[in-house]
């Protein structure tokens, strides 16, 4: 009944998340309720829909998108299905495909088509509210590429007339959304300010012109070894209009504690389960470096950090466990924070981009004592870590790929983003994959079999298959 009510009340809002979308079944035949207004302010919307985005991406949920088992930071006690990528008991593709297209995406959709007819004095807020909805989108439309591939995009969202929309191709809708972003940030006006509905920035534009920038870098650093002039001008072109740049920047949602409980909270915590440890995957090179974020990620058991095996059934009490402070019912979830910025920008510096504020040696530094200082670390912590670990440009996708795995070790999208451009950590096949391999996509949901066959099954063709194990476009080394 808690999440029930999670989802109606988020944003102050009753029904705004269940606007339909090219997977959902048609329910314009359920009774309007005449104690709740059939059109809801634009910016209960957006607040909806960036609860949602923020809660179904950073869960720890064995019902949904798996990353924190995808990157092997996470690691199963009572189960291990899910750590072996058995991705259909569960149905966690159909799961978060409808939780980013139908409860994040079409609310802000609705929100866009509705903002026009508020009233709204300053025509400069109008523009800021426009692009604070468009960027949010963009956002979440990065997170479905990245996971699916070929996914509805330019016919999605719009059920009362088309039904079975078709498949985009991933590049394309990349490059498309580069192009959005640019139109975004030339209708932001800083002076001004956006929603105060806004959950992160609470309207402020300077902020949502940092993070529009940074989701673009993110988009070209990805693009960087399929197509690398799109991924330099783009990547230039995000850096020199301004990323985010300090940890207060960071695309980072706390939850209230009360109506709204970070979802770590309510998977360790709430539901009194003791599932999960940290996996020997992570913590052995950790205790291998004496890497001084141990502390801040997880606890001791008998006096030393000890990871679970993964993939196979562990005991919860003979290992560490994740570290209470992000299991608070407050504790914030960060999706694109500055250290990953700092990470994406020395890795732009390596591959030869024109990059302010730094080589790609001194640009690794700063975001490895990013990682330290947003995890309580000091300076002189810090600075012995680097120093011991210092950049190492014959072998920079090692350098950039482990630590950002690393620093990404509660942003788990992010750190599965790492591993599959970079191939650092190397991550080998759990003991009984159900996939024969690692993750490097997630399928496609089993409804869109059903509802949607002859597109979706044009779609697996084009990728090379509707496997786990098939790469993205832009993962081809």
């Amino acid at each position: 009944m808690k999440n029930f009510k999670k989802l109606l009340y988020a944003g102050g809002i009753v029904a705004s998340m269940f606007m339909v979308n090219s997977c959902q079944s048609d329910i314009t035949s359920l009774n309007e309720d005449p104690k709740h207004p059939s059109s809801v302010p634009s910016g209960n919307m957006l607040a909806t829909s960036m609860y949602q985005g923020f809660y179904y991406t950073y869960t720890g949920s064995v019902n949904f998108n798996n990353y924190r088992f995808f990157t092997q930071q996470w690691t199963e006690t009572t189960y291990t299905q899910e750590t072996n990528y058995n991705l259909t008991t569960r149905n966690q593709p159909r799961n978060h495909f409808r939780r980013m297209y139908v409860y994040t995406l079409a609310p802000l959709e609705q929100a866009k088509k509705d903002l026009p007819n508020e009233i709204n004095a300053d025509p400069e807020v109008v523009d800021n509210k426009w692009a604070t909805l468009e960027i949010a989108s963009i956002f979440t439309w990065e997170n479905i590429v990245d996971t699916f591939g070929n996914v509805p995009y330019k016919e999605a969202l719009q059920a009362e007339t088309i039904k079975s929309p078709k498949y985009d191709d991933a590049k394309t809708i990349y490059l498309d959304l580069i192009s959005r972003l640019n139109a975004a940030v030339a209708k932001i006006h800083t002076a001004k300010g956006g929603y105060p509905e806004d959950l992160v920035y609470k309207g402020d534009m300077t902020k949502w012109l940092k993070l529009a920038n940074s989701i673009k870098l993110r988009l070209a650093i990805n693009l960087a070894d399929v197509d690398p002039a799109t991924s330099k001008a783009a990547a230039e072109s995000a850096i020199s209009g301004g990323v985010l740049s300090s940890a207060e920047d960071s695309y980072s949602l706390r939850f209230d504690g009360n109506t709204f409980t970070n979802p770590l909270f309510d998977d360790l915590v709430a539901a009194g389960r003791n599932d999960f440890v940290p996996s020997n995957v992570i913590v052995n090179p950790m205790n291998a470096k004496s890497d001084p974020r141990r502390a801040a990620y997880f606890t001791q058991v008998g006096g030393i950090y000890k990871g679970g095996t993964y993939g196979t059934q562990n005991s919860f009490a003979n290992n560490s466990h994740v570290n209470p402070t992000f299991l608070t019912g407050n504790a914030p979830a960060n999706l694109l924070s500055y250290t990953e910025v700092l990470f994406l920008k020395a890795e732009a510096a390596q591959r030869g981009y024109s990059v302010s504020g730094g080589t790609a040696a001194t640009l690794y530094a700063d975001a490895v004592k990013a990682s330290m200082k947003e995890n309580g670390i000091s300076d002189a912590e810090a600075d012995a870590y680097v120093l011991a670990n210092p950049y190492n440009a014959a072998n920079w996708k090692q350098s950039i790929g482990y630590e950002g795995w690393i620093a990404m070790w509660n942003s788990p999208f992010a750190a599965w983003n790492f591993t599959r451009r970079l191939d650092y950590p190397v991550l080998t096949a759990p003991p009984s994959s159900y996939i024969g391999g690692i993750p490097f996509r997630m399928p496609y949901s089993d409804q869109e079999y059903v509802t949607n066959n002859a597109n979706v099954s044009a779609a697996a063709s084009a990728i090379g298959g509707d496997k786990a194990t098939t790469k993205l476009f832009w993962d081809i080394n």
